[in-house]
Formats: C-alpha cells, sequence, structure tokens
C-alpha cells in the first residue's frame, strides 16, 4: 500500500482547507516545488496534487505550477480539481505530464462522458468520490448529491480506472482520525474491483495501521493520501511508508 502525500493548490501556493472549506484555509508555504521535493526525499512514492481554484471555479487554474513539480518530482503525480472537458484531460496527461487525472464532478454529471475518458484513456483516470454521509458531493465539494458513494462507484466499476479515490469530507482536514464509517465504505468500494485509495482523516501512524490491516483483507485497498497530518507533523512520512512496505 503506497502513502502518498498531497500537495493543494490555490492561487500558487500550497494550502490546506477544513472539510474542504475555503473560508478555513491554511497557508503552509509559496514554493510547492520545493514541498513536493521534501515529501519525495521523504519516500513518497507518487503525488497527490489538488487545484483547489480549478475545482471551485470548474477549469484547471493552477496548470504552470503543476507543471513544475511534475518536472521537479520525478515521480508520478495525480491531479483533481476542475477538469471537466476532454482538452484539459488530454492537455495534463499529454502536455503537463501527469500521470493520472481525479474527474469528480462529471462523473456524476456527464455519465456517458466520463465512460468515453475512462475508455480513451485506460489506467490514467481516477474516480473521485468525495462524499459526506457517504453521498457523493460535487462543484468543489458544495453541492451535495442524492448518489451514494458506493452507487457511483459501482456504476463504473467495468471500467478501466486507474483507481477510485474515496475522500470522507467530514474528516478532510481535521486531524481527528479515520472513522469506522470510513473503513466500512472502503471495504465495500475494495470489493468493486478497481484499485480503491483512501483520502481524508489520516492523522496518525494508527490511522495508517488501520488500512494497512484492511488492505491485507481488502487487496484492493491500494493507498492512502496524507495531507495536514504531515504539514502539522502528526505523522512522519518516512515512518508511515515504512509501516506500509514491511
Amino acid at each position: 500500500m503506497e502513502i502518498i502525500p498531497a500537495i493543494d493548490l490555490r492561487g500558487g501556493r500550497c494550502v490546506r482547507l477544513r472539510q474542504g472549506d475555503y473560508q478555513r484555509e491554511t497557508v503552509f508555504g509559496d514554493d510547492p516545488v520545493a514541498m513536493a521535493r521534501r515529501w519525495i526525499s521523504e519516500g513518497g512514492p507518487r503525488l497527490h496534487l489538488v487545484d483547489l481554484d480549478g475545482a471551485r471555479d470548474g477549469i484547471p487554474a493552477n496548470s504552470e505550477c503543476v507543471g513544475e513539480i511534475v518536472q521537479a518530482a520525478g515521480v508520478p503525480c495525480q491531479l483533481g480539481g476542475g477538469i471537466r472537458t476532454e482538452l484539459a484531460v488530454r492537455t495534463l496527461l499529454d502536455d503537463v505530464g501527469l500521470d493520472r487525472v481525479i474527474v469528480g464532478t462529471q462523473a456524476l454529471k456527464a455519465p456517458e462522458w466520463f465512460r468515453e475518458m475512462a475508455t480513451a484513456f485506460p489506467g490514467r483516470i481516477c474516480l473521485g468520490l468525495d462524499a459526506r454521509d457517504s453521498m457523493v458531493a460535487t462543484e468543489g465539494w458544495r453541492d451535495v448529491s442524492q448518489t451514494s458513494a458506493l452507487e457511483l462507484a459501482a456504476a463504473y466499476a467495468d471500467l478501466p480506472l486507474a483507481a477510485i479515490i474515496y475522500t470522507n469530507i467530514a474528516r478532510d482536514g481535521m486531524l481527528e482520525g479515520i472513522d469506522p464509517e470510513t473503513l466500512q465504505d472502503l471495504q465495500q468500494l475494495a470489493q468493486l474491483g478497481p484499485p480503491v485509495i483512501a483520502s481524508g482523516g489520516v492523522t496518525t501512524l494508527e490511522d495508517v495501521r488501520q488500512l494497512v490491516d484492511l488492505s491485507v483483507a481488502s487487496p484492493r485497498l491500494i493507498g492512502a493520501i496524507v495531507g495536514r497530518a504531515l504539514y502539522e507533523g502528526t505523522l512522519d512520512l518516512e515512518a508511515a511508508v515504512e509501516l506500509t512496505s514491511a
């Protein structure tokens, strides 16, 4: 299982939000490339990048910064936030050099388009499932739908997805740990077929240990994205990577 450091971008800076709330922002640095190099030097096997401006506005907004990170990183990078057109997908994968892109809003609102993209780019499209009380949220987490995360994931389980990335919004950026509801959702998602990556709530090494234990019983759980815990120092990346590599 991989531990994947997250770098959230807003206005070209490294920030973290609490529960996706743009009014509750903490700035952790003005040099995202330096931050990327730090996480890689500590053993991060890939980077999870989020374009917060793009997620809010519906169009990628930090592509230049993302490109600089990709060039400097030397490890695979994935990006989510505002990816809602074929042009955006092609540009980010072919020109910017990302390994994967993450699509959330359009997977719910434009299912035929999402199927076309996943088929055209096998193994390079991630389904982003951002959930409040297990229901899918879109438009930068501002709108909560009547579709459950499990229902949407099941609808696309036949596609050649790179992964399903599941985020419990209530836990994201709160340093409150992984909750039983999230573990149950991850277990159910891991039974569908595509690889699953957990996001939101990983706070301590004990949270990582819980996910590692779950991955033994559910081998389709292949990774966990970690953000604020790394920036606040409640989780040591090297120790987490060592635990998942044991």
